[in-house]
């Protein structure tokens, strides 16, 4: 039998559904493609209303182009909202999607609670699909309960990859080629590996001194994780690479203290500017929520100026969605559609503003890159540079999955242009 497998949703979220892969293969099914399918498989986000949209759209791509295909949501969306099912035939949660050959034959809601001990065993085998840049995820779930978010309902509480797992992961990941790993996590900041009285800054200094790939990249990382030891980390290592994404989601004093998130705007301001000045050149990313309840201009005008302000590379922009079971969902003073709709789109040129800014400093410079596999515009390959800023060359097979230097020659209709040095 043979499946097709649709990925939505986070970082975390692509090593997941590169573990349900490796499983359906070792039960004796083939990937292949949408129309070819015996099963169609969706692993779902469910953070915003956008990401439901992309489910329904499944659901009806698989109906249209394979009539005859069973159909199998997974994930947190089946976890938090089996019933918002689209006339998929399988509905499987969190937990359970790691064991989908055992329930295939089955229709209906499997819905188990979330193990607080369990994490699905670090399985490599090969490259994910399509991807340049490895995603390593080394933990799972939330208790922070911040009041926008589904996900501790949906991937229950943190538990963390034991530390000696992750290091013999990515010893496999380098003998297999492997230049480029990222670690992530639904809440990175909280791993912790508790027989060894070791959190993220312990397993990063320990990776300096490991057989792992070139590359190390973290994902999202909460603002009150970030001190002077995390800041040291990442200045001195060799294997970090100098760019950091921040869920930072407001930069009104007010707002923050409504989403539950215990910092204040001076304080992430604070942290901004010592990462931009300890690291030099490092890329900052930047989570930013638009439209949450009682966010009026005044409190807009302080996360936009603020964002202006500051020496950041690129804002990753969310419009506020209600989800039930959330406490967001129900305050008072929810924004009108057209409000939110305005707001992204000013941030949206904001971030391209920041963006272009950002690549300008590199230009005539040096930098090292590991172009991917994709074909961009016919004739260019993609690689990024240390500190996350995606450089294009012209197409030439041997640089694939390489540590390739390059000269940036300049901005060509937005996008940086580079030649092999």
């Amino acid at each position: 039998m043979k499946f097709f497998l649709k990925t939505t949703g986070c970082r975390a979220n692509q090593w997941d559904s590169y573990i349900i892969s490796n499983r359906l293969k070792e039960s004796g099914y083939e990937p292949s493609e949408i129309t070819n399918a015996h099963l169609c498989i969706i692993n779902a986000c469910t953070l915003t209303e956008n990401a439901e949209r992309d489910i329904k759209r499944f659901v009806n791509q698989c109906r249209k182009k394979n009539p005859e295909a069973k159909i199998i949501i997974a994930g947190c969306h089946a976890q938090m909202y089996p019933e918002h099912h689209y006339g998929a035939d399988l509905i499987i949660g969190s937990r359970d999607r790691f064991d989908l050959p055992d329930y295939i034959h089955l229709n209906g809601i499997i819905r188990g609670d979330n193990d607080p001990s369990f994490i699905e065993k670090a399985s490599i085998q090969g490259m994910q699909q399509e991807k340049t840049r490895f995603f390593l995820k080394i933990q799972d779930g939330c208790d922070r309960f911040c009041a926008y978010c589904v996900v501790p309902f949906a991937r229950g509480k943190p538990r963390s990859r034991d530390s000696h797992e992750v290091l013999e992961a990515l010893k496999t990941l380098k003998e297999k080629g492997v230049k480029e790993v990222v670690l992530t996590g639904i809440e990175l900041s909280a791993y912790r590996d508790k027989e060894r009285n070791i959190n993220l800054k312990g397993l990063l200094k320990l990776l300096e001194d490991s057989e792992t790939p070139e590359r190390i990249r973290l994902s999202s990382i909460d603002p009150l994780f970030i001190d002077d030891e995390f800041i040291e980390i990442l200045k001195c290592s060799k294997k970090i690479t100098k760019s950091i994404h921040i869920s930072a989601q407001s930069f009104s004093d007010k707002i923050l203290s409504l989403m539950s998130r215990h910092y204040t705007r001076g304080y992430l301001v604070e942290i901004i500017n010592r990462l931009i000045t300890e690291i030099k050149g490092i890329g900052i990313g930047i989570d930013i929520i638009a439209g949450f309840p009682s966010e009026d201009e005044d409190d807009f005008a302080d996360t936009y100026n603020t964002i202006d302000s500051l020496d950041i590379y690129y804002l990753h922009i969310f419009s506020f969605s209600p989800r039930e079971n959330t406490k967001a969902a129900s305050m008072p003073n929810q924004i009108p559609l057209k409000v939110k709709k305005d707001r992204v789109k000013r941030l949206k040129s904001l971030d391209i503003k920041k963006r272009l800014s950002f690549f300008e400093r590199f230009i005539d410079k040096k930098a090292v890159i590991i172009p991917e596999t994709k074909v961009y515009k016919g004739n260019l390959m993609r690689g990024y540079t240390d500190n996350y800023v995606p450089v294009y060359l012209h197409y030439k097979k041997t640089l694939e999955n390489r540590l390739v230097e390059v000269k940036i020659s300049g901005l060509e209709s937005g996008i940086l242009m580079a030649k092999e040095i």
